[in-house]
């Protein structure tokens, strides 16, 4: 068989190879694959869908970070505030109430400044570490329909560090709060008894 006879065969079957992978990519257009939206039949230990994060380290209550704040720290923070808000003594309302004294008044006390119907519906509640805490947490949760702009401070240290730098602005400031104790651990197991006595128990 000389090499023109070769030629053909290996052609065919280069031709036949390419037909074979052209219907595939066509089949594949024609007839796409959808999984269903609901499985037909649940298979235990399977989770659907994307895995869910690591949960988060719990936040400590507010008094645990407040032992502990740093007023240089929050005097840097309230920059962020400086736009809307006035903290000297007898300083002006801006976009937003003064805040000379703020913490421990009463919630929409600041004279002349007028109030979402959100801190209105507050009103008499005192300004406390708690309040301060969950405001500046997020301002939206706190008092949903508020005016307040500002999505609030998630890192609890720099949190603190403000309200602790408020409270110093205030004719009278507060004590901060002393940090929480902390959880005793769990009591351990008892430890089994030595194996005479186990043996002794068994007679």
């Amino acid at each position: 068989m000389d090499s023109f006879e070769w030629n053909k065969i290996f052609g065919g079957v280069l031709g036949g190879l390419v037909a074979v992978l052209g219907v595939s990519i066509v089949s594949d257009m024609m007839f796409a694959r959808h999984l269903p939206e609901k499985p037909g039949y649940v298979v235990a230990g399977v989770v659907e869908g994307p895995a869910e994060a690591a949960p988060a380290d719990a936040e400590k209550p507010a008094a645990f970070y407040l032992a502990s704040a740093d007023l240089a720290k929050g005097e840097a923070q309230f920059k962020k505030c400086a736009a809307c808000h006035n903290v000297d003594p007898g300083g002006a309302n801006g976009t937003g109430p003064a805040l000379y004294g703020v913490v421990g008044r009463p919630i929409a006390a600041a004279a002349g400044f007028a109030y979402s119907d959100a801190l209105k519906g507050m009103a008499g509640k005192p300004w406390d570490w708690d309040a301060l805490w969950g405001w500046l947490k997020s301002p939206k949760a706190y008092a949903a329909g508020n005016k307040m702009s500002f999505a609030g401070i998630s890192k609890p240290e720099d949190r603190a560090a403000l309200i602790a730098y408020l409270n110093s602005k205030s004719a009278s400031p507060l004590p901060l709060p002393a940090a929480p104790a902390e959880e005793a651990p769990a009591a351990e197991e008892a430890a089994p008894a030595d194996a005479a006595t186990e043996a002794t128990a068994t007679r």
